[in-house]
């Protein structure tokens, strides 16, 4: 259950990332705003990340909670991460980023300037991101304060690069990952999707993450991962065949969709079948040879 006076669950997931997890500690020891815990899920590590946190929980200066599980994903952790947090918003901070000092200050603060009657349409609120040169990763939003969908945000706004923020935790509980036997990767904008078409969200022109992307992370793996994973992949695609978006992007997830059902190995049939509206059949039909030739060619390339 939320706790009436925690603000912040900021939420990490990792695996074998004992290495860099000091970074994230010290940038939440460095917080102004201190009315939060940080809760650690261990996606199965083999390193000495569980004992460099029992000797940060000792240290007592922040609230930490930690949480191991068999190695299962990241998506598998942040099931696990919403149903045990105790904040009223729920923050992702992955085990290789750091936050400015005032991060939680600021979505606190930004917040809070939203009205009481006006909370629930919102899921929360996003920042940008920046690198280690102090520059914007992607794209500014084209005012300080937009509110409106993530659907809205990245194919209404064009707005480009990784956004950082929180959401609130009880809106999360509602949309859990789907957990696919065997696949260990799915992509968290399926749940932001689903999310993005019953509330809002406020994005603001703040720099509150420094992003630093490993050559072990997800985000430089995301076509093996995806490979690797193809179910859930399809999946994705799928459901966003059904986003109010322009037919341009529409059509090509359709692509994706077929790529990724020929890697998990699904039947022609089949994936007529998961196509849920008739209209995408014709278009399917359309697009199969060359669905089915970005296939192959991942099969040369990454096999």
């Amino acid at each position: 259950m939320d706790s009436p006076n925690l603000k912040f669950t900021v939420f990490t997931a990792t695996f074998n990332r004992a290495h860099l997890l000091g970074r994230v500690y010290e940038s939440l020891r460095n917080q102004s705003f201190k009315n939060f815990e940080w809760l650690i899920v261990d996606d199965g590590s083999t390193d000495k990340t569980e004992e460099i946190v029992s000797a940060w929980v000792k240290e007592g200066y922040l609230s930490i909670r930690y949480f191991k599980q068999e190695n299962a994903g990241k998506h598998a952790a942040l099931n696990l991460g919403v149903q045990a947090a105790k904040g009223e918003l729920f923050l992702i901070l992955d085990s290789d980023d750091r936050c400015v000092p005032n991060a939680l200050e600021r979505f606190d603060i930004n917040w809070n300037q939203i009205t009481p009657a006006d909370k629930p349409k919102f899921s929360g609120i996003f920042s940008n991101c920046i690198n280690e040169d102090n520059k914007i990763i992607g794209s500014k939003f084209p005012v300080d304060i937009l509110d409106c969908s993530f659907i809205d945000a990245y194919y209404k706004y064009n707005i480009q690069g990784d956004k950082w923020g929180f959401f609130q935790t009880n809106i999360l509980r509602a949309y859990p990952f789907p957990v696919i036997k065997g696949e260990k990767f799915l992509t968290e904008a399926i749940v932001w999707n689903r999310i993005a078409l019953k509330f809002q969200t406020r994005f603001i022109n703040e720099n509150l993450l420094l992003v630093e992307y490993q050559v072990d992370g997800l985000s430089g793996r995301s076509a093996q991962l995806r490979i690797k994973n193809p179910l859930g992949a399809a999946l994705y695609y799928q459901e966003f065949l059904l986003l109010p978006v322009s037919i341009y992007w529409k059509l090509r997830n359709l692509l994706n969709y077929i790529r990724f059902s020929f890697h998990a190995q699904l039947a022609l049939i089949r994936q007529i079948k998961n196509l849920r509206k008739n209209s995408w059949r014709l278009w399917y039909f359309i697009f199969l040879p060359f669905g089915y030739f970005i296939y192959k060619k991942d099969c040369r390339r990454f096999k």
